[in-house]
Formats: structure tokens, C-alpha cells, sequence
């Protein structure tokens, strides 16, 4: 599931509650950043 975060308040909102009012529930912003999980890739030293 998605998850997006608002650029003004910082809290993260539900996808599914996000795409239905297209704005932050907490503030009322329209900028909402789609939020992406945290990567972290190994890279072996040769």
C-alpha cells in the first residue's frame, strides 16, 4: 500500500484516504510526497 507524507505538517497519510481528498486531512496542504521505503544495498570491496 502506499503511503504518502505532507510537505507542510511532515505526518504521514494512507494512500487510500490521500487519493479520495487529494490533500492533507491534517492541514489541508495539497502537496503530498509519495513516500518511499528506506534502501540500503550491499556493495562488496573487491
Amino acid at each position: 500500500m502506499t503511503q504518502y507524507i505532507c510537505i507542510n505538517c511532515k505526518r504521514i497519510i494512507d494512500g487510500e484516504t490521500a487519493l479520495k481528498k487529494v490533500k492533507c486531512i491534517y492541514c489541508g496542504s495539497k502537496i503530498l510526497v509519495k513516500l518511499r521505503p528506506n534502501t540500503i544495498k550491499k556493495i562488496k570491496a573487491v
